[in-house]
């Protein structure tokens, strides 16, 4: 029998990446706008709002998941830790890119030679710090994902996988 692998979180390359492509959209985006002679894009609040409470959402989850992984054997349920850490790696991704978005779209107001007035940019900020609450906290969500090393002398079971008992 081979040696598990060791479940790895995401590559930050790949999260800096994620952002990269971002910024490089709201960028283009805003090129694209400015050329035909749109005003910028204002993003609405309740964006923010919806990626701060998911963030909230996935750390109450993973501390739900942790206070059970506490408790024992056969208090966790592997589907709903699996479900958890899928969505937990999907925030980060979703963070990254939303805080790519509005780093981009504020420096696409940084060429401007008019600075422009608070209403537009701080919507802008706001959806950047939100997507970056949102990256950190799937971050915590997934290191409460994990399972702590069993205390099976044999060393056999594999942290983490369900047995049947027969």
């Amino acid at each position: 029998m081979s040696a598990p692998q060791k479940l790895r979180g995401l590559n930050p390359l790949h999260l800096l990446g994620t952002g990269a492509v971002g910024a490089a959209l709201a960028l283009l985006i805003q090129a694209w706008l400015s050329s035909r002679g749109r005003p910028s894009i204002l993003l609405p609040y309740s964006m923010a709002i919806t990626l701060v409470a998911l963030a909230v959402l996935l750390v109450v989850l993973g501390l739900r998941l942790r206070k059970h992984v506490a408790k024992g054997t056969g208090a966790v349920n592997p589907f709903q830790a699996v479900r958890l850490l899928a969505t937990a790696r999907a925030g980060q991704i979703v963070g990254a890119g939303f805080a790519g978005f509005g780093g981009g779209l504020l420096l696409s107001l940084l060429g401007r030679s008019v600075p422009a007035p608070t209403p537009t940019w701080l919507p802008m900020l706001v959806t950047a710090a939100a997507g970056v609450v949102l990256l950190v906290c799937a971050l915590i969500a997934e290191r409460l994902c994990r399972v702590p090393p069993s205390d099976d002398p044999e060393g056999e079971s594999d942290p983490g996988l369900a047995t049947l008992e027969t």
